[in-house]
């Protein structure tokens, strides 16, 4: 999924000539704590709460109080993933969308993205969760979906995961398959370490239940 279809249409933009005090009930009234800020409709940054909050002067513009604000962004080609990066990287609630030619497009949510996340991630679909863990150097996942697929099975979405820090990559595998004994001794076999699996039938009723904790919780 491209960042073109993640953009909530609910969140509007602020312009340079916008108070912070504005600023900060659309924040509120948005639930976010960034918010996108046009200059004649060309996007000139990210303002936030905090630095909203420092400034002291609700009366003032956004132009008077910053001559410069960050500018973090995607295009909109980019990949679902990649926006969830950004958005990790610079630790905000929403990022701006641009065009090619750098137009503004809109913006996205964490909220917006964990709920097209939970659409597209196969969460509400049946199956069984497994965890692998192994070295950078013996990941194959053709040999993974090799594995599952000669047990009669098959992989409806994974997430790989690496730390800086470590030689090792977790991988994690969620399987059309609610019992996966079979599958996790075709593992072992073949040496791969099983980091955690999750295989109970009621497995995807507790995902949906702290799926919708988190939604409440982002909706506060």
């Amino acid at each position: 999924m491209k960042a073109i279809h993640l953009i909530a249409e609910d969140i509007p933009p602020l312009t340079h000539i916008d108070t912070a005090e504005r600023a900060l009930s659309w924040m509120d009234e948005f639930k976010v704590s960034h918010l996108p800020v046009l200059k004649n409709a060309d996007f000139v940054g990210v303002v936030s709460e905090t630095d909203i909050l420092d400034k002291m002067e609700m009366d003032h513009t956004l132009d008077e109080l910053f001559q410069h604000l960050p500018r973090p962004f995607v295009y909109e080609s980019d990949h679902i993933y990649q926006v969830l990066s950004k958005v990790a990287e610079f630790k905000l609630s929403l990022i701006p969308i641009l065009s090619s030619d750098d137009s503004y497009l809109g913006c996205t949510s964490v909220h917006h993205l964990l709920t097209m996340m939970a659409n597209t991630g196969s969460i509400k679909e049946n199956g069984g969760i497994l965890v692998l863990e192994m070295a950078r150097t013996d990941y194959s996942m053709s040999q993974i979906a090799q594995i599952v697929e000669s047990n009669d099975a098959h992989i409806i979405s994974s997430y790989i995961m690496s730390s800086p820090d470590s030689t090792n990559l977790e991988i994690t595998l969620k399987i059309n398959k609610i019992e996966l004994d079979r599958i996790i001794r075709t593992f072992e076999r073949y040496d791969y370490i099983i980091k955690a699996s999750f295989q109970k039938s009621n497995y995807n009723d507790d995902m949906q239940f702290r799926y919708d904790a988190l939604m409440n919780y982002l909706n506060l």
